[in-house]
């Protein structure tokens, strides 16, 4: 009787809205794929432009991306610049998450509100703010411009994650361990910093994204020195297009899907620590 009446609201559950509702999403899902669904046959073409369906299979505009140097130095910066960015933002982040989350100092709202305004002001705003401060101190042009920017872009993103390990963490954990003789360096070494780290590398693996896929700031401060990947594409956009485009929108569509991945799984994980904490009675 309990399997039967398990069945029957499972089935009840799945009512004409909740179909409309799953199929709407699943149209929207579709339509949000659909372009990487024609990017990455294209990327194995072998005719030498762009068309769909591909005539036949090859991989020479993957050779092409790996042995164009201006594409190779592209990708070594964005990846250095993205590198850097995720270290800035994971220690300042997480620094910025303890003491929003434990400390109690005025004015804490509104440098919650102030460390989390990139995720709400437009990002063409943002960008037309770094340039003109930058060009004031002649900084346009140069990695550490980027690398600054991407990390007040980032940093948030670990903020979060980590605030939200921090809200689901026993403190009383941390007190047990003061009690047994630890100081506060190894009590958050050895108690704290566990528990939240997959918090912080969630974090860190947005911010990777946030600053390997950034565009609009890279167009105003990167000048013709600095041009990461995210710029050589719109340029090529631009002035040039071929095949060779969707071979590296390709990678990056992998590289970033690999990292979101990696962060949800992280993400989950997090959750599940914070769930089977002891000490919760």
């Amino acid at each position: 009787m309990a399997i039967m009446s398990k069945k029957r609201t499972s089935g009840q559950g799945w009512t004409p809205e909740r179909w409309i509702v799953e199929g709407v999403s699943i149209l929207i899902l579709f339509f949000l794929l659909l372009p990487i669904l024609v990017v990455v046959p294209i990327s194995f073409s072998s005719a030498p432009y762009l068309t769909f369906p591909p005539p036949g299979f090859s991989m020479q505009w993957y050779r092409v991306y790996w042995t164009q140097l201006g594409w190779v130095d592209a990708t070594i910066l964005s990846v250095w610049i993205a590198v850097v960015v995720t270290i800035l933002s994971t220690t300042l982040g997480t620094a910025a998450a303890i003491g929003l989350v434990r400390g109690q100092f005025p004015g804490k709202r509104l440098m919650h509100a102030l460390i989390l305004s990139p995720l709400v002001v437009p990002g063409i705003i943002v960008a037309i703010g770094v340039y003109f401060f930058y060009v004031r101190i002649k900084l346009v042009g140069s990695p550490l411009a980027i690398i600054i920017a991407h990390t007040a872009l980032a940093a948030p993103f670990v903020v979060i994650n980590v605030s939200a390990s921090l809200y689901g963490f026993n403190e009383r954990l941390e007190h047990a361990a003061l009690n047994l003789g630890a100081n506060r360096w190894q009590a958050f070494r050895h108690v704290t910093l566990p528990m939240i780290k997959p918090g912080m590398l969630a974090g860190g693996l947005l911010a990777f994204i946030t600053s390997f896929d950034e565009l609009i700031i890279a167009l105003f401060v990167s000048g013709s020195s600095a041009v990461t990947l995210p710029r050589k594409m719109w340029d090529s956009v631009r002035f040039a297009i071929e095949p060779t485009l969707a071979a590296v929108s390709t990678v990056t569509i992998v590289i970033s899907v690999a990292a979101f991945l990696s962060a949800e799984i992280l993400r989950r994980r997090s959750v599940r620590l914070a769930a089977v904490s002891p000490l919760e009675n």
